[in-house]
């Protein structure tokens, strides 16, 4: 562990890693689209919090997050972001389809870190997890990632990355994650999974803009609108195996189950 002025920590580590349950690598890395000497490395956990914190009187521990940079600092090459979630906090996120923490249920074997026998499970759950909710989720990050890389909106403050403004003439790091993220919107909807990395067809489209190759915005721009209104009309048509909300009660039943045997309960 580096210095505490050199890094960002929040959270009680050591209960996160003593109820680890599964830890995946997730971001550009676990799409297939990382870039090397761009990218920083991301990963997600899962941990189950002593019963103390869950039934008794102690606050609850949703979550532990280490980062190489110090706050504040914006994460580059060679640095490591890590987010653990409890497992409670986790299903409400991935319930509620937040892109980000559906992908530990779907990352290729050789992006998982941990896997206890619970991870296991919790993996083979996703088909429960998944829902319309997340189609609907993954257009609305669409819609943020779109509005940040035209200045517009309730992130307008956040600015667009003026290294990459400057080379390409617009932020080509934002408009591949909306690139993706119709893309990736667009297999749930259509097939009802998500494949990860991408499909190797997609996953070139979504490079392409990331390596600075598409040199006008406008282009990029039309393609996640074509995208976008493909997904739209799948939705607005019925035309989806999905079902229109997650299996909560399942999702619930195995979530008291894997907390009892986690704490060897009967």
């Amino acid at each position: 562990m580096t210095d505490t002025a050199t890094h960002t920590e929040h959270g009680d580590r050591g209960l996160a890693l003593d109820g680890e349950i599964l830890r995946t690598v997730v971001g550009s890395g676990v799409h297939g689209i990382a870039i090397e000497g761009t990218d920083d490395h991301d990963e997600m956990g899962v941990f189950i919090e002593p019963p103390a914190h869950v039934i008794g009187l102690r606050a609850p521990v949703e979550h532990y997050v280490f980062r190489t940079q110090p706050e504040g600092a914006r994460s580059g090459p060679g640095d490591t972001d890590l987010v653990m979630y409890s497992l409670r906090k986790y299903l409400r996120l991935a319930a509620k389809g937040n892109p980000t923490a559906l992908l530990p249920l779907y990352a290729p074997r050789d992006a998982v870190l941990t896997l206890h026998p619970l991870g296991g499970e919790l993996r083979d759950l996703a088909p429960k997890v998944l829902s319309q909710r997340a189609v609907h989720r993954f257009l609305g990050y669409l819609e943020a990632q779109r509005d940040r890389l035209l200045g517009r909106g309730r992130r307008s403050d956040v600015p667009n990355r003026p290294e990459l403004v400057a080379r390409y003439g617009y932020d080509v790091k934002y408009a591949s994650h909306a690139l993706r993220l119709a893309y990736h919107g667009l297999e749930i909807v259509r097939d009802g999974r998500l494949t990860l990395p991408m499909p190797e067809r997609e996953r070139e489209r979504v490079l392409r803009v990331k390596r600075g190759d598409v040199s006008a915005l406008a282009d990029v721009l039309h393609e996640i609108d074509e995208v976008q209104a493909a997904v739209r009309e799948l939705l607005d048509s019925g035309r989806t195996p999905l079902p229109a909300e997650p299996d909560v009660d399942t999702i619930s039943e195995w979530s008291v189950s894997a907390h009892r045997r986690h704490w060897s309960w009967s």
